[in-house]
């Protein structure tokens, strides 16, 4: 059954030969090959400000230059983030984006009483994590345990109601042959196909 999906690069390099771009448009090609709906958000084009305040984040609006990339995430039936891993986590650049989208109104929200539950307002969206860094992966999941990525999911995409979420990691990238970059892009390829 063809799916929304939506495909957030959060690399800050716009660059089209970066891995993470290749690897987005693989899953953009297998998804809209199986007949799948894909948008696309490249935050590296994207102008934008940090939220800096509480008051801000819980009472301003989404900035203009996001309110494309914001409407997308509601259409969106399947959301795919694909970055860098940068000092153990994703880019500011990344998190940033996720602050101004993610807001309350959007994402979410308060409860109506003190002692409530607070609402998602999103909630019945999948996602997948696409992550790539220069360390074994296994090493990451195991020694480091993912911690990065799992503060993303827990508490960024689960506190929305972004659930199921799944992994794909892509680690020693600086050194991987051109015949393992062309498995992983075939790799993608075939999730996008799924939209899974």
């Amino acid at each position: 059954m063809p799916r929304r999906t939506l495909i957030v690069v959060g690399h800050p390099d716009p660059s089209p030969d970066r891995l993470c771009s290749g690897l987005a448009q693989a899953y953009a090609e297998g998804a809209e090959q199986a007949g799948h709906v894909v948008r696309r958000v490249d935050l590296a084009t994207l102008d934008f400000p940090m939220l800096r305040t509480m008051q801000e984040f819980e009472h301003g609006a989404v900035p203009d230059s996001l309110k494309e990339a914001a409407e997308a995430i509601v259409w969106a039936e399947h959301i795919v983030f694909v970055f860098p891993l940068w000092l153990g986590t994703m880019p500011a650049l990344l998190k940033a984006f996720l602050e101004q989208v993610l807001r309350p109104g959007t994402a979410f929200a308060y409860p109506d009483k003190v002692g409530g539950f607070t609402r998602t307002l999103i909630r019945g969206r999948s996602a997948r994590i696409v992550v790539t860094m220069g360390m074994p992966s296994i090493l990451y999941r195991l020694w480091f345990l993912g911690h990065g990525i799992a503060g993303m999911r827990r508490s960024i995409l689960h506190f929305v109601g972004i659930r199921p979420m799944r992994e794909t990691l892509f680690g020693m990238v600086a050194g991987a042959s051109d015949a393992t970059r062309a498995k992983w892009i075939e790799q993608m390829r075939r999730l996008g196909e799924r939209a899974r």
